[in-house]
């Protein structure tokens, strides 16, 4: 099927559907002073900055954006606020304790709340609706896997899964095919950008200053050095996320992933009286090049997954442009998903980067001796995980001894990146086994993961 041209990039539907890309606040006008210099104005930095002026009010607080706030990952994701773990709870319990994991997992569950008090009581409207998140399998192998996977998860605490059969998923989302689900309560959908430049305009009015097309060169203890000027502060927070290697000498940190969206026109009312969809839930699957999808407050449905997975060289995009076959890919995808959605244009195309440590899972810290302090690594999981970072970070500029500041991803640190091309090798080699395991078990009955992904996960360090 030719798939025909969308509109692509403009940073993503997401801000078109705002109006396209906000004007620019003013860049940095030379040298400053500041108590703290936040580098990013994503979720991550934003949350930073409100937390520590709701907690000290006079801070001077400068937060640095090489474009404007919510340009990166947080006005281009699929709208989760979930309680997912980046990198898993037996990652955190092997080096932590089962205590500290479980510990997480709470912290997590409890800032999906968080967010949407904090959205409510500062008058931030985000099209949030807490329907839960929903797994879905529609292959044997797929379906193995999510039995496995609820089981472990079952021995967790905080969890709240219910495990549902291919009849109870499809009496509630009815998706082609499906198997057999996993939903758990714990998950809201969002506008990204609409979170976003609610949380920007809210910091703004707290007394926070954002430099928007500034762009910072290199961070070091008590500087961070941008295009514009130098400023001067006590503590300087790193909060790029994908965008971390353009940093000086942060090029192999974190590695810059690459997820892209479709998003339909408003589907009628027939196809949901068909679909159903009322409860508004998130919808993922089991598959390894794993998909996300999210209802629109206006009857669309945002559809996201993989693409191209990474640019040589740690490259980002500038615009959010996708490619012309992870369109077409994505579009086959959604339709073989839901089939009465065949005849509804695609409105949109868009790209982004998540930021992924070498490890997989997230982190957060500050050194007080440097006053240096960074927080990201979400792979893909950083709607709810900025917010509790945001808090922590809070907490470990203060030194306030909290909770917060002994949970287990605080100072953990992920070995860097290979050089190249061994990492270009590396990712592209992964998702290629991925999306051919994902065939395989497509077209057979075998409940066994395809050969290809065992391999993926080898390679992946997973």
């Amino acid at each position: 099927m030719q798939t025909p041209a969308v509109p692509n990039g403009d940073v993503s539907w997401w801000w078109r559907d705002l109006g396209g890309i906000p004007s620019p606040r003013p860049a940095l006008s030379g040298d400053i002073d500041a108590d703290v210099a936040i580098v990013g104005a994503g979720y991550t930095g934003l949350w930073t900055a409100y937390y520590l002026k709701t907690l000290q009010p006079d801070l001077r607080i400068t937060v640095l954006e090489q474009r404007f706030a919510g340009f990166g990952a947080s006005g281009r994701n699929g709208g989760w606020l979930t309680n997912e773990i980046t990198g898993g709870r037996e990652r955190y319990a092997a080096a932590r304790g089962v205590d500290a994991a479980n510990a997480h997992q709470r912290a997590l569950n409890e800032t999906v709340d968080e967010v949407i008090a904090v959205a409510a009581r500062e008058g931030i409207d985000a099209d949030i609706v807490k329907g839960g998140e929903f797994e879905i399998a529609r292959a044997p192998a797929q379906l193995a896997r999510l039995r496995a996977a609820a089981a472990d998860t079952a021995a967790w605490a905080h969890t709240d899964i219910d495990v549902l059969d291919g009849a109870q998923v499809a009496s509630r989302i009815a998706v082609d095919g499906v198997l057999g689900g996993i939903w758990h309560p714990h998950c809201a959908r969002v506008h990204p950008a609409k979170l976003v430049r609610g949380l920007a305009g809210v910091v703004e009015g707290l007394g926070v200053t954002i430099c928007e097309n500034t762009r910072v060169l290199e961070i070091s203890p008590g500087t961070a050095v941008t295009s514009h000027g130098t400023v001067t502060a006590a503590h300087v927070i790193r909060a790029t996320e994908g965008f971390t290697a353009d940093l000086r000498g942060e090029h192999r940190t974190w590695l810059p992933m690459n997820s892209s969206m479709i998003v339909t026109e408003p589907l009628p009312a027939s196809f949901w009286d068909s679909v159903g969809w009322e409860g508004r839930e998130t919808l993922g699957d089991f598959a390894h090049v794993y998909m996300y999808a999210q209802r629109t407050a206006d009857d669309r449905i945002a559809f996201g997954g993989r693409g191209v997975p990474y640019r040589y060289g740690s490259r980002v995009d500038t615009d959010g442009s996708t490619q012309q076959r992870t369109i077409a890919s994505l579009t086959r995808l959604l339709r073989d998903f839901f089939p009465d959605a065949a005849d509804t244009p695609i409105a949109h195309a868009w790209a982004g980067v998540l930021g992924v440590p070498r490890d997989w899972a997230a982190t957060v810290g500050h050194d007080p001796a440097t006053g240096l302090g960074w927080a990201g690594g979400y792979v893909g999981t950083g709607v709810t995980a900025t917010n509790l970072a945001g808090r922590t970070l809070a907490d470990l500029v203060l030194g306030r001894d909290t909770d917060l500041v002994h949970l287990p991803w605080v100072g953990q640190k992920a070995k860097k990146w290979e050089v190249e091309p061994l990492r270009w090798i590396a990712v592209n080699a992964i998702y290629t086994a991925y999306g051919l395991a994902d065939r395989v078990e497509l077209s057979r009955s075998s409940a066994r993961t395809a050969w290809p992904a065992s391999v993926a996960d080898w390679v992946a360090g997973r």
